[in-house]
């Protein structure tokens, strides 16, 4: 019997205590299904101020392949970042990357695995999105302003929902800078850039499941400005 490969779940939170134990209820079957003994899921508690991390101790009590991690708050950029360099130094062969908010569905992760040996990233593309007009505009304008500075055109460069190759992402992933709010957006931007095999599959984006958004739209404005800064001064190196 061929082996199973191992899988690295892994999910940045930050105050994230009312959906938190639902989200792990709810992924960690997977982990089971298609991970081999090796396989984690593995949430890093982004210094949140309520009680997402002692909910998550509480649920390792019963999830022997989960792993609760907590460090000082950085932004889901630079955590996500930390995800992928632990799950990398850790044995993973794949990566998977999602949310900690409820938004996406276990159910769907089935046909991205399906295709885990045919590209080098399987990435979802949030077709029917339930998160609001501005949200989606951000992708938009953000789609855009990825082709005009880097000329490439991705779908939807920022999905929360995405399996990639252990073995290419360790190859790149130190192109990103520590700390770098955007790791997903330049990640994207990356793979496309060097032509590693890239697929979007369709995926359903919920309404935050509980608790409030972290990011406003003021936030998100900043952000914006800062990221197009970014962008151009990375432009030369990726």
């Amino acid at each position: 019997m061929k082996k199973k490969p191992v899988l690295y779940i892994v999910m940045p939170a930050y105050n994230e205590a009312v959906n938190i134990r639902k989200v792990i209820n709810a992924w960690y079957p997977v982990i089971e299904k298609f991970g081999e003994e090796n396989s984690r899921l593995v949430i890093f508690d982004d210094g949140s101020k309520d009680e997402t991390y002692s909910i998550m101790l509480d649920e390792k009590k019963n999830h022997p392949l989960f792993i609760p991690i907590t460090k000082e708050n950085s932004g889901h950029g630079a955590t996500v970042l930390a995800a992928y360099h632990y799950a990398i130094n850790h044995g993973a062969d794949f990566v998977f990357q999602t949310d900690s908010d409820g938004q996406t569905l276990p159910e769907e992760f089935e046909s991205f695995w399906a295709l885990r040996d045919s590209f080098d990233m399987v990435i979802g593309n949030r077709h029917n999105r339930h998160d609001g007009f501005f949200r989606v505009f951000v992708t938009f304008s953000l789609r855009y302003i990825l082709r005009i500075i880097f000329g490439v055109n991705l779908i939807d460069p920022n999905t929360p929902f995405r399996l990639m190759n252990a073995v290419t992402l360790k190859k790149f992933i130190d192109l990103i800078p520590k700390d770098y709010n955007l790791s997903n957006v330049l990640l994207s931007v990356i793979y496309a850039k060097n032509n590693l095999g890239i697929k979007y599959l369709p995926i359903t984006f919920r309404p935050r499941q509980g608790g409030k958004n972290s990011i406003n739209v003021r936030r998100i404005i900043s952000i914006g400005w800062q990221a197009m800064k970014d962008f151009i001064a990375l432009s030369k190196k990726v």
